[in-house]
Formats: structure tokens, C-alpha cells, sequence
């Protein structure tokens, strides 16, 4: 009810505002769920990092063992076993990280090309077509033909009730070519696309 009140070109500006922050807010949206999500693969680092050290010092173990005469072949077997287990072990702890990696960039992009998708398809062009309307108004809006334009605009777009503050026999006033029923039409028309009245002259 009160933004009605408001003139279009600070309804525009707002709006514009009010966009730009929405789609702020879901980006930061989409960062925070990917920090959350990214924090599911904490215990996969922690596994891959313990399967590689246990590995690693399975490793070391096996080749001084295997420095044992007569018998370190034999004995260096079962450490080569549980050092492969462990780097299994590791394998699987980053194949976990992967899978929460590409989860939590897909549940961001996810969260974020929603809201995007709505401000191209939606609202831009929504914008863009007021934009456009209101340049080629203000390229005509001096001019007589424009004017008559305009003023027909106004009278085919206006509400009923926006029409009628200008006079009872505002539409019979244009057709009979009335200059200042034209100016007042025109005048509405340019109002409601945010635009300054034609100069005077």
C-alpha cells in the first residue's frame, strides 16, 4: 500500500537494492552450507592421514626386519601386509574427502543458481523491458506525436481510477485533440515509468 505511494524511479531503486542483497544473502547461504558440509570430511583427512602414517612406519619397520639374516624375508611378509591394509585404509580416507568435497560444491551451486535463475529469468527481464520503455519515453516525450503516444499509452494502461482524476471526459478530451488533456495523459504515463513531464513550450 505505501510503496504505491512511493515514485517509480525510488520503487526501482529499491527493488534493485532489494535483489542485490537477496542474491548476497543466498551466496553467502551457499558458502556457509559448503563450509558446513566440507566439515563431514574432517574424519576422512584424519583417517588418510593415520593409514598413511602407520603405513609409513609399517614400512620402515618391514625393511629393518628384513635386514635379519636367514629369516627377514620371511618375518618382513606380515608388516608388507598390514602396511598395504593401511595405505587401503588411507585410500579410503581420501576417497571419503572427495565424495564431501563434490557434495558440498554441488549442494552450494545448488543453493545459489536457484535464487540466480529467478533474478535472470524473472526479474531481469521484468527490468530490462521497463528500461527500455522508459528510454524510448523519455527519447518522445517532447515531441507532439510523442506525446499523443504517450497520452494513448496512458490511456489503454491507466487504471480506471488514475484516469478518472483527470476529468470525467478525460478520453473524450484526447479524441476531440486537447492539448492539455494530451499533456495531462502523457504527464500520468511518464509518472509511472518514472520519467519527468515533457518541457514546456
Amino acid at each position: 500500500m505505501y510503496a504505491d505511494r512511493l515514485p517509480t524511479a525510488i520503487r526501482q531503486l529499491l527493488t534493485d537494492l532489494l535483489v542485490v542483497f537477496w542474491v548476497y544473502a543466498w551466496i553467502r547461504a551457499g558458502i556457509w552450507i559448503n563450509d558446513m558440509v566440507e566439515k563431514l570430511g574432517v574424519p576422512g583427512q584424519k583417517l588418510q592421514e593415520a593409514g598413511t602414517g602407520i603405513a609409513g612406519n609399517l614400512g620402515d619397520i618391514g625393511g629393518k626386519v628384513g635386514r635379519v639374516p636367514l629369516v627377514g624375508d620371511e618375518l618382513t611378509a606380515p608388516f608388507n601386509s598390514a602396511a598395504d591394509a593401511a595405505k587401503s585404509l588411507a585410500e579410503a580416507g581420501r576417497q571419503q574427502q572427495e565424495v564431501v568435497d563434490n557434495l558440498a560444491l554441488t549442494m552450494a551451486l545448488l543453493i545459489i543458481a536457484v535464487p540466480l535463475a529467478l533474478v535472470l529469468f524473472l526479474w531481469l527481464p521484468l527490468r530490462l523491458r521497463w528500461m527500455r520503455r522508459a528510454a524510448v519515453a523519455a527519447k518522445v516525450r517532447n515531441e507532439p506525436a510523442g506525446q499523443d503516444l504517450l497520452a494513448l499509452r496512458a490511456l489503454a494502461s491507466r487504471p480506471l481510477n488514475e484516469l478518472a482524476k483527470l476529468g470525467p471526459d478525460i478520453a473524450q478530451s484526447w479524441r476531440n485533440g486537447d492539448a492539455a488533456a494530451v499533456r495531462a495523459l502523457a504527464a500520468l504515463e511518464l509518472k509511472e515509468l518514472g520519467l519527468k513531464p515533457a518541457k514546456a513550450r
